[in-house]
């Protein structure tokens, strides 16, 4: 057979090149990349963080106030300045009125209370964080004073942010925050009181938020005898613990068991089966949780008890 001529072979179809990726390099790139080092060249300043610029000073390190009258009178013009770094230094010098003159910070703490919030809101951790200082010293300084100088609805909102930043991923404005309840917790009496704010949040839509209230909650429960549980009311402390031991997170069941055996010893107390046995307190107790929840709800709570 023939071979055919090279010449009458068939062409060779060629391929159509393959387009590449552009890729937008950065003026301020080129040069290392090229290998060029220009060293009378002036390097681009790093940006440094914000937060690297506050001083977190530990109340125990504040100083008092050189000419106390005077300072007061910028105080809230400082607070309200479009400068964050302003109003961080001011909010530190609220604290300094709240450690050392609380008598000059008095008649204006409700402002301060909710330009305070306002604060905590900010995206800016580093002045979200020293507001939350701010409020913890506040909470020490006036400690129930606090409900009676500010409205209802500042407080809630001062509460409702403390909750809310304990429940957020930044670790150090979370656990300060976690501080500052604690502190409220400490400061702030009658408990019965503050049982009353905290008990609106564990109804909350937020379960972290849920979960922070009963933590509180159960410290307060837990600083309280029979006759404080009483003036709050048992019901009320059975129901709270009920439905926190149905949550979903176990920080809000474990607030809820600790609520729940708190108030079994007010109960048997109050009942006043102090000194029988064992076996007539759980009834006593059997009574009280059939009596106030639902039949499952109550096996719930009487099965925890027993168990523990």
């Amino acid at each position: 057979m023939a071979l055919r001529p090279l010449d009458n072979a068939l062409p060779i179809s060629q391929e159509r090149p393959k387009k590449q990726a552009k890729i937008v390099i950065p003026a301020d790139k080129v040069a290392e990349i090229n290998g060029v080092n220009d060293e009378n060249k002036v390097p681009f300043a790093q940006q440094s963080t914000a937060d690297a610029t506050i001083d977190y000073i530990p109340s125990q390190n504040l100083k008092e106030i050189q000419d106390p009258d005077v300072k007061i009178q910028g105080l809230i013009g400082g607070l309200e300045s479009k400068d964050w770094l302003k109003v961080c230094e001011s909010l530190n010098d609220v604290r300094r009125f709240a450690l050392y003159h609380s008598s000059l910070l008095l008649p204006i703490l409700e402002k301060v209370v909710i330009i305070m919030v306002k604060s905590m809101k900010n995206p800016r951790s580093a002045l979200c964080k020293t507001s939350i200082m701010a409020c913890s010293d506040i909470l020490k300084a006036f400690g129930e004073k606090l409900l009676e100088s500010i409205t209802c609805d500042a407080f809630n909102q001062l509460l409702l942010q403390l909750l809310l930043k304990a429940s957020q991923d930044k670790k150090f404005v979370c656990e300060e925050a976690e501080k500052a309840l604690k502190v409220m917790v400490e400061s702030i009496t009658p408990l019965p009181l503050l049982l009353h704010k905290l008990g609106a949040s564990v109804g909350h839509s937020n379960l972290k938020i849920r979960a922070k209230a009963g933590i509180c909650i159960s410290n307060c429960v837990s600083k309280m005898d029979a006759e404080g549980m009483k003036e709050f009311g048992l019901v009320g402390l059975l129901q709270i613990g009920t439905n926190l031991l149905n949550d979903k997170l176990p920080e809000a069941r474990e607030a809820a068991r600790s609520i729940l055996l708190s108030l079994y010893e007010a109960v048997v107390i109050s009942n006043e089966n102090e000194n029988e046995e064992e076996k007539k307190k759980v009834e006593a107790w059997q009574n009280f949780c059939q009596s106030n929840l639902s039949p499952i709800h109550a096996l719930a709570v009487v099965k925890l008890v027993s168990s523990s």
